[in-house]
């Protein structure tokens, strides 16, 4: 059985083979841990029946992401079984693959990227050119994190074994205060 975690966004989101909660938290980091043993026994999992955990590595909250990676992390070591990630961009991919995708960052721009199509940050003039190169645009809603588990079975049966690193698409706040002094 594969467990799902994205941490990216505001809450909680796990999902186990169909089976999906979202849990609001306000202190992600305090609730983690409590949400997702809840989470396996509703659905009478144990941690050994886990072979495999995908996290999504972004984009999305600095804090959130690496906090789900470091969990994930420490899960995987623990029950000694492979940690894939994934990002949104994948996700939405696999529903609407000839789509644009094009996620608002809160930060009045957008990470953005399609099929052959690197993701990167861009703002909202240059989205409106280059999304028409695409037949559809997708991102304003959230995506599917069901499919992510296909995603994840696809690449463990490639023998895709890239490490669970974040997707920053630009610096924190923190770098950008720090550079602009």
């Amino acid at each position: 059985m594969i467990l799902i975690i994205n941490t990216s966004n505001n809450g909680i989101d796990l999902v186990l083979g169909d089976n999906y909660v979202h849990i609001d938290a306000e202190k992600q980091a305090i609730a983690l841990p409590q949400a997702t043993e809840n989470f396996l026994q509703q659905n009478n999992i144990s941690w050994s029946d886990l072979t495999a955990i995908g996290i999504v590595t972004g984009p999305g909250s600095f804090t959130g992401i690496r906090l789900g990676i470091a969990y994930a992390k420490g899960l995987g070591i623990g029950l000694n079984i492979p940690v894939v990630p994934i990002n949104a961009f994948e996700i939405y991919l696999a529903e609407t693959p000839d789509a644009f995708v094009a996620i608002e960052s809160g930060r009045g721009d957008f990470f953005v990227a399609a099929k052959n199509f690197d993701p990167r940050q861009m703002d909202i003039d240059e989205l409106e050119t280059r999304q028409m190169d695409w037949p559809i645009t997708v991102g304003h809603k959230p995506f599917n994190l069901k499919l992510a588990t296909g995603i994840v079975k696809q690449k463990l049966e490639s023998g895709n074994t890239e490490p669970a690193i974040p997707m920053y698409l630009r610096p924190s706040y923190a770098e950008e205060k720090h550079n602009g002094q």
